[in-house]
């Protein structure tokens, strides 16, 4: 049996168990038999039925539910003690269990965890409340493994090894037998596969599925972040090879079928190195004085069919990944950097949603549909932005991506500085109607021939950043307001964002009250407000960083659904991912769809794209955590080569077990430990976000200027410790 089936089986004999339940409990005096079970929660197939008459025997053997008369069962008094919960270890190796709808979550110590790791879905019994104490329980079994592979270094022993996992949070070693060594020698990289874990023995079984290299070499360490969130870094040869065979010639026919912009203005504004141009804009000038913008996608979904291997392995990884050092595309490059490439000068299949605005950028009429398209130019950001300040056509050497300077069109001109002028006003109304401006600074690594750092510097987002931005915002809004406003309503993929936790703003409030910022909570516009004036005042401050960071954190996180309820950050009714589906998956579910409403088609089922939803939010996640992981490595590297360097710092966390430091002129951070400072013995005050030396009483506090060195640096850990040298004269 596939993984994929006996996970899916796994998933359903979890939800008749859930569904078991459910229905005793919401009865307790009464008892029921099997079909009656069945009855209330929709199982008609004869393969459920079999489960939910296994499931029911082998919970009355396990003294879970009992059976008052020949086949017919109630709940026991008791029952309510066993719950399903997602298992969060902690740095210690104890664990709290986060049950969906109970407020508090269940601390299971180290010696009650059975065997379950981080993330995995269990079933925990919750031991009865002791007064005012917290909720404890142990884990009864493992329901679902998280994930049952492990990036880890190899420790030889004689006849056999251990794999010493590299995440905190796997709390025990996996023994590996000679014959499932696979190659690997001491001290190697692995990824280790988990195969067993007998009762009575310490530790899991494992094999070796793959060996990643040498520790601390750059090969090795970037692939180790990848396998850590199971993502891959090479497409499968029958994918490769299926990709390779596709027909990527530009057809007559197919042309026929589409409204053919050729020789209508067009062109792109990308980073400098960018090889996947998945977006171009087009102009004209109207008789009416009117601005006829195009905002034009790659049609991906022209050449991803669906229920090919192809879209199969697209829908997995569901997201381009973006390292400091490399991409991890979601489409293998003769999709996503040749034929879905909007290169200059060539004719490209395009999905297009097209406006007419007026002078003050108001839309009069709009159109979605398939198009083909030839760019006439492509530039870079820093091209573009030379433009909107110079307002000429001459670009310099300095500036060029063509490696010398060179005379743009004036018609071209005319173009960026229109759309500029239009992006300009449409980000004031969206200001005015309560979006969130998030310019965070991203940091960014000068990398040599050999991928090591050299420098640190910082993206920051200009004027045509922003034009690109603004015209990308429309056409996600509008398609979304496109299918979301018809009746009868129509299942759609929504890019949503949900108000912020009151809670946190709070919390967010005591800490920028330190800074002498403060927000206001009058009502949902006010807190908007405040929250851009907070952005806006800590710019060039050296607690802008940290600033953003918490501000970012306050917020609910975006994610994709059928439900619409809004884009809370961007003021948005309606809102999806429409622009960029060479990188991810969401945005090639929007178009079939699109094209299907646009076709005529009927709605589609929910829960099936729900599921598709969730799958690619989860998968944004891991990609997100993986970019992050490359940047620390990337940062470490970059501060192994400033270890007798002093930095003056901002501290950025505070623990009880030390404090964070993130240093202001590169935003590298790392710790330092409670137990390294010398002269005083420091208590962690969470009131007051500081540690405080017990006998001195000098206090290190958020946001305080530090100076600090380089202690250690662990590239395989991804530890940076720092040495407190003192506050800032």
């Amino acid at each position: 049996m596939s993984k994929k089936n006996k996970k899916s089986r796994n998933h359903r004999k979890n939800e008749i168990t859930k569904g078991i339940f459910t229905v005793l409990e919401k009865e307790p005096s009464k008892s029921f038999n099997y079909k009656q079970i069945a009855a209330k929660i929709g199982i008609t197939d004869a393969h459920d039925r079999n489960t939910l008459i296994q499931r029911l025997a082998q919970l009355k053997e396990k003294k879970r539910i009992r059976e008052v008369s020949r086949g017919s069962y109630q709940v026991l008094e008791d029952v309510k003690t066993y719950h399903t919960g997602t298992v969060d270890v902690t740095g210690r190796g104890n664990a709290y269990i986060v049950v969906e709808g109970m407020d508090d979550d269940v601390f299971v110590p180290f010696n009650k965890l059975n065997k379950a790791f981080h993330k995995d879905v269990v079933e925990v019994y919750i031991y009865p409340r002791k007064k005012s104490k917290k909720l404890e329980g142990e884990i009864v079994r493992v329901l679902e493994r998280h994930k049952s592979t492990f990036v880890g270094v190899v420790d030889m022993q004689k006849t056999f090894a251990f794999v010493r996992p590299s995440d905190f949070r796997m709390y025990t070693d996996i023994f590996i037998t000679k014959e499932n060594l696979n190659g690997a020698k001491d001290g190697e990289k692995v990824i280790v596969e988990l195969l067993d874990w007998p009762d009575g023995v310490d530790s899991p079984y494992g094999k070796i599925a793959e060996v990643l290299g040498i520790p601390g070499e750059h090969n090795t360490e970037i692939h180790s972040i990848l396998a850590e969130y199971g993502l891959p870094y090479e497409f499968p040869v029958e994918v490769q090879r299926f990709a390779d065979g596709l027909d990527t010639t530009i057809k007559k026919e197919e042309i026929a079928k589409r409204r053919d912009m050729r020789d209508v203005l067009t062109f792109t504004i990308d980073p400098k190195d960018a090889k996947d141009f998945d977006d171009a804009l087009s102009f004209t000038v109207l008789q009416n004085g009117n601005y006829e913008i195009g905002i034009h996608i790659a049609d991906v979904s022209h050449y991803l069919e669906v229920d090919t291997i192809l879209d199969d392995e697209a829908y997995d990884r569901a997201t381009s990944v973006y390292l400091v050092d490399r991409v991890v595309p979601m489409l293998p490059e003769v999709l996503s950097n040749n034929a879905c490439s909007l290169r200059p000068n060539e004719e490209k299949y395009t999905f297009s949603a097209i406006f007419e605005l007026d002078t003050t950028a108001v839309i009069k009429n709009q159109w979605f549909g398939r198009t083909v398209i030839n760019s006439n130019e492509r530039f870079a950001y820093e091209e573009a932005q030379h433009i909107i300040e110079s307002g000429t056509g001459h670009i310099p050497e300095h500036v060029s991506i063509r490696g010398k300077a060179y005379q743009i069109g004036e018609d071209v001109v005319e173009a960026t500085l229109t759309m500029d002028k239009l992006a300009k006003i449409m980000r004031k109304k969206r200001m005015k109607q309560g979006a969130i401006s998030f310019d965070k600074v991203e940091v960014r690594f000068n990398l040599n021939e050999n991928n090591e750092p050299i420098g640190v510097y910082f993206k920051e987002a200009k004027d045509a950043n922003k034009l690109i931005e603004e015209f990308m915002l429309l056409a996600n809004r509008k398609v979304a307001e496109f299918i979301g406003k018809q009746k009868p309503k129509k299942t759609f993929v929504y890019r949503v964002h949900d108000d912020p936790d009151e809670d946190k703003l709070i919390a967010l409030n005591g800490i920028i009250s330190r800074f002498g910022h403060k927000l206001n909570f009058k009502d949902k516009k006010s807190i908007s407000a405040s929250l851009n004036q907070l952005l806006e005042d800590v710019k060039g401050q050296k607690e802008q960083n940290l600033v953003d960071t918490l501000a970012i954190r306050s917020m609910s996180k975006a994610v994709y659904t059928v439900d619409n309820i809004g884009h809370y950050g961007l003021a948005f009714d309606y809102y999806t991912h429409f622009t960029s589906p060479i990188r991810r998956y969401p945005d090639v579910m929007v178009h079939r769809l699109l094209q299907h409403y646009l076709d005529g088609g009927d709605t589609v089922k929910a829960d099936t794209y729900e599921q598709k939803c969730k799958h690619s939010s989860d998968m944004e996640a891991l990609a997100a955590n993986a970019e992050r992981d490359s940047i620390k490595y990337m940062q470490i590297k970059f501060m192994e080569d400033h270890k007798d360097q002093e930095f003056l710092g901002v501290i950025s966390g505070v623990t009880e077990w030390g404090i964070y430091v993130e240093i202001i002129e590169n935003k590298c951070e790392g710790m330092v430990r409670i137990r390294d400072i010398k002269g005083d013995y420091y208590i962690f005050d969470e009131k007051q976000y500081a540690i405080i030396g017990e006998r001195t009483k000098k206090m290190y506090q958020l946001g305080d200027e530090v100076v600090v060195m380089v202690k250690s640096t662990d590239l395989i850990k991804r530890h940076l410790d720092f040495s407190l040298l003192g506050k800032k004269e």
